[in-house]
This record gives structure tokens, C-alpha cells and sequence, in this order.
């Protein structure tokens, strides 16, 4: 058994320790907002928040990330309104939307480290994602609107 802390909750997980934590989310504890994409970590599909920081969960074992905070999508905000939730909805982010909860987990770990990015700063901390539809340009506005929200203090 492995205790993991997931969205605030201590789980008890039953599953080996070179688990990816991506298969512990969805299969295990059907978690399925986070997605696998490539399953090599270069795609930015699989994002989570791991004490805070964005990380590729489809290569990261369970047995590595014991004892630490894990946030997924559907802990980013119990209703789905997060500033960069309601910023993606505003500017009519997702296409497709398979990336989109990656993309989302990486632009709040920017906001939370970086509440002003600048395009070149959002460019860098979003580099790892791909989006096979290209709204980069509306995921980069996206960005600068929940900034906006969340340094007039609508937080998550």
C-alpha cells in the first residue's frame, strides 16, 4: 500500500511502486481528467501539481511521489473556477480539448509562481504542452486574462 496525497485527501493505494502515478490517478482511483498522451512525458497531457509545481505524471512512479502534495484538474477547484478555468472558458480555449487539462495545470503553476508572465515567460513555462489544434495564441490570452483576475484578487 501507498499513501498519497491527492487533492487534499490521504489515499491508501494498492498498486506497485513503479506505478506511473498517471495509471494511479485514472485507473485506480478513476481520477480521468488527466490524460495520457504520449507516455514519454514530452506531450504535457499527463500535468499534475506536485507540491506546487507542474510534472508529467505518465513517467513519475507512485513510490516517488509519496508523502507529497498531489493536485490534479479536479482538484484545481472543487467547481471548475479557477481563474485560468473560467479565462480558458472565456476566450473559447479547447478545440479538441484532450490537452487542455495539462495545459490548464501548467498555466496555474505559472500564475502561482509568476502572477505577471510575460508572453515570453508564458511561452517558456508552457513550451512542454503541445496543442495538435494550435490555440496557442488564445492559451497565451487566456493566461494574461486569469492573471488579470487573480491580481485583482479573484482567486481560486
Amino acid at each position: 500500500m501507498i499513501a498519497l496525497n491527492i487533492n487534499g485527501h490521504t489515499q491508501q493505494l494498492d498498486v506497485e511502486p513503479d506505478t506511473p502515478l498517471l495509471w494511479a490517478l485514472r485507473d485506480t482511483l478513476k481520477l480521468t481528467g488527466t490524460k495520457f498522451g504520449c507516455g514519454q512525458a514530452l506531450c504535457g497531457a499527463c500535468t499534475v501539481h506536485l507540491d506546487g509545481q507542474a510534472t508529467r505524471s505518465c513517467v513519475l512512479p507512485v513510490s516517488a511521489v509519496a508523502g507529497r502534495k498531489i493536485t490534479t484538474i479536479e482538484g484545481l477547484h472543487p467547481d471548475a473556477e479557477h481563474p485560468v478555468q473560467q479565462a480558458w472558458r472565456a476566450h473559447d480555449v479547447p478545440q479538441c480539448g484532450y490537452c487542455q487539462s495539462g495545459q490548464i495545470m501548467s498555466a496555474a503553476a505559472l500564475l502561482a509562481h509568476n502572477p505577471k508572465p510575460s508572453d515570453a515567460d508564458i511561452d517558456t513555462a508552457m513550451a512542454g504542452n503541445i496543442c495538435r489544434c494550435g490555440t496557442y495564441n488564445d492559451i497565451r490570452a487566456a493566461i494574461h486574462t486569469a492573471a488579470r483576475k487573480m491580481q485583482k484578487g479573484h482567486s481560486a
